[in-house]
């Protein structure tokens, strides 16, 4: 196993979320997936410069983007945006796409479960059969109820897997995991085999060691079931607006420009945009927790 980490948590330049990496010993990134802001030429140049290599991508399916709309167009668009992020991650050198299938933030279906089911799975096997030609891994990422109603749990993201295809698998995060899955450990050994991805965060969506999960014993099942890919970092703080606030400074004053839907997202995960001083004391944290666990780099 080795150690990756998401960039969607802070809106910032590439080049400074690589700087973090690299002094904290960060080996991999898994990039956001919004192909149209980056030019894979430079980031291909700025990973070797950093001493970072791509791990893959994760969708942001935010907006109108979504596989079960009622919309027919609304999921052609999505399927295409997928395998753009898809072809950006190849360009990469990415090994893996993370993906998302439904609206963040949408708990209302549009359709029947056999409708939405339909939609689904040929949604994902579009993107899928992309994927396997660009030599991309596919991994379905259940999030928790609260931000979604579609694929919250490990076996349903192996059921979508299983009806797509043979190497389509699952990428499972511990903190919504923590939240649906009965026993998280035996989720983890349900999908044996077929864990494409793994995502930390702890179990308030802080940094790692700032909850009450117990990663040791995480990194334990995934080394009994046979994992080797990245635990990728993925905390989502909130900022704290009281007087019993025990981390200091936790806004950003000096935001740079971002779209407003990327703003809008980044406010619903954390309720405002983190300083850089805050961020990195998170990457900090969870490489205390972390690096003695899996070993050095």
């Amino acid at each position: 196993m080795h150690i990756a980490a998401h960039n969607w948590m802070r809106a910032e330049p590439i080049r400074r979320t690589l700087e973090r990496m690299r002094a904290n010993g960060i080996e991999a990134l898994e990039i956001a997936g919004e192909p149209a802001q980056y030019d894979t030429r430079e980031v291909r140049a700025l990973l070797k410069e950093h001493g970072v290599r791509c791990w893959g991508a994760v969708t942001l399916t935010t907006g109108e983007r979504n596989l079960v709309s009622r919309d027919a167009a609304r999921r052609e668009a999505t399927v295409d945006y997928m395998k753009r992020v898809v072809t950006m991650t190849r360009e990469l050198d990415g090994e893996i796409v993370s993906l998302v299938p439904a609206t963040v933030g949408k708990v209302v279906a549009d359709g029947t479960p056999e409708e939405e089911w339909k939609w689904l799975v040929e949604g994902v096997k579009e993107v899928y059969d992309h994927a396997v030609r660009a030599g991309v891994r596919i991994a379905i990422e259940p999030l928790n109820r609260f931000e979604t109603y579609l694929i919250n749990r490990g076996d349903q993201a192996l059921a979508l897997a299983d009806a797509v295809g043979p190497e389509c698998g699952v990428c499972l995060d511990v903190f919504h995991m923590n939240i649906e899955e009965v026993d998280l450990h035996a989720a983890f050994r349900q999908a044996e085999g077929r864990i494409h991805d793994v995502h930390l965060a702890d179990s308030n969506r802080f940094a790692l060691g700032m909850g009450h999960l117990d990663f040791a014993a995480i990194v334990q099942t995934l080394r009994e079931v046979g994992y080797d890919g990245a635990l990728s970092l993925e905390f989502v703080a909130t900022v704290d607006r009281t007087p019993a606030n025990p981390y200091g400074p936790q806004v950003e004053t000096d935001p740079i420009d971002i779209s407003p839907q990327q703003k809008q997202f980044l406010i619903d995960h954390g309720s405002h945009l983190l300083s850089d001083a805050f961020y990195s004391s998170l990457f900090t944290r969870s490489m205390q927790v972390l690096r003695p666990l899996v070993g050095p780099r």
